[in-house]
C-alpha cells in the first residue's frame, strides 16, 4: 500500500503543479487558445486511475485525467503550447489532449463527448474478453446532457464494463447546479437505469479510491456499469485534497514528510523542464497540419 500511496501523491502533486504552471503561463499570452483549469480536483483522477492498467481506456475533460492515466507530461506541455513535439503534434491544444497508446481517448472540450466513446471501448473489452474497463469523466454540466444519459442507458442495456465518473463542483463553468439541475445528486439518476449510483467526497482520496476499486472490480467480473458522483462542493471554501492526503498519511506514519517533500521537488523540476522544452520546441509545419486530418478509403 505504501507504493500505491506514494504514486497517488505523485500523481496529485503533478496535476496540481502542471495546472498551476499552465495558469501562470497562460497569463503571459504565450499559450494559444484557451485553458480551463482543474486544480483542486486531483483526488478524483488519481483515485480512479490508480486501479487502471493497459487494458483500460478513459475519456476525460481535463489534463488531470491525462496525467493520471500516464500521458507524458512533457508531451502534454508541448501540446498546450501548440508545438510539434506535443502529444497530438500541436493540433489538439489544451482541451483536446489524447494518447491512444496510454488508453487516453481525449480530454474532450465537447460537453458530454466522452461517455459515448467509453461505451465503445467497454463493448470492445467485453467482446474480446480482455477484462478491461472504460471510464468516462465528466462535469456536472454534462450530467444532464443527452449524450451522457444515452450512454448510461446503453451501458446498462448491454451490461458494459463502464464506469461513469461525474465530477461535481457545483458549477457548470459559471452556472450553479443548485438551480439548473432538477435532482440534488447526479448519482441518483443511476436508479433510472438500474445501475449502482455512488456519492463520494472528492477531497478524500481514500473514499474515491475505495468506491472506484469496487466499481472497477465489479465491471471486470461482468457486473456491469456504475455511476460515481465525486463531490467537490467545499473547494470554494478552501478545502484541499492534497493537504488532506498529506496530513492523513504523515499522521498515520504511512509516509514520511521527507518522502513527500522529495516528490514535490521532483515534480517541480519535471514541470520546469517541460515548460522550457515546450517553449523551445518547433511549431507544426504545414505538412504536420495536413496529416491525420482527413481519412481516405
Amino acid at each position: 500500500m505504501t507504493d500505491t500511496l506514494r504514486e497517488a501523491y505523485r500523481t496529485m502533486r503533478t496535476i496540481r503543479a502542471f495546472e498551476d504552471r499552465v495558469h501562470e503561463e497562460f497569463a503571459t499570452g504565450e499559450i494559444p487558445g484557451f485553458v480551463h483549469l482543474d486544480a483542486g480536483e486531483e483526488a478524483s483522477a488519481a483515485g480512479v486511475c490508480a486501479h487502471l492498467d493497459d487494458r483500460d481506456a478513459i475519456a476525460g475533460t481535463h489534463r488531470a485525467h491525462c496525467i493520471a492515466k500516464g500521458v507524458d507530461v512533457k508531451g502534454m506541455m508541448a501540446e498546450v503550447y501548440g508545438r510539434r513535439t506535443g502529444s497530438c503534434h500541436g493540433k489538439g491544444g489544451s482541451t483536446h489532449i489524447a494518447d491512444l497508446s496510454k488508453g487516453m481517448l481525449g480530454a474532450h472540450g465537447i460537453v458530454g463527448g466522452g461517455p459515448p466513446l467509453i461505451c465503445g471501448t467497454a463493448l470492445a473489452a467485453k467482446q474480446q474478453d480482455t477484462g478491461g474497463v472504460g471510464v468516462a469523466f465528466f462535469g456536472d454540466g454534462a450530467g444532464h446532457q443527452g449524450a451522457t444519459l444515452e450512454a448510461l442507458n446503453l451501458a446498462a442495456i448491454w451490461h458494459l464494463p463502464a464506469i461513469f465518473v461525474a465530477e461535481n463542483d457545483g458549477y457548470a463553468e459559471v452556472t450553479s447546479s443548485s438551480w439548473s439541475v432538477a435532482s440534488d445528486n447526479i448519482a441518483d439518476r443511476a436508479a433510472g437505469f438500474g445501475i449502482p449510483g455512488v456519492i463520494v467526497d472528492g477531497f478524500d482520496f481514500f473514499a474515491v479510491y475505495e468506491a472506484a476499486g469496487e466499481a472497477i472490480e465489479r465491471a471486470r467480473e461482468g457486473g456491469g456499469p456504475t455511476l460515481i458522483e465525486v463531490k467537490f462542493l467545499g473547494y470554494r471554501k478552501g478545502l484541499d485534497c492534497l493537504a488532506w492526503f498529506r496530513a492523513r498519511v504523515t499522521e498515520s506514519g504511512e509516509l514520511a514528510e521527507a518522502v513527500l517533500d522529495d516528490i514535490d521537488a521532483e515534480v517541480a523540476s519535471l514541470v520546469e523542464d517541460a515548460v522550457a522544452e515546450a517553449k523551445s520546441a518547433p511549431k507544426p509545419t504545414w505538412a504536420d497540419l495536413e496529416t491525420d486530418v482527413y481519412a481516405t478509403y
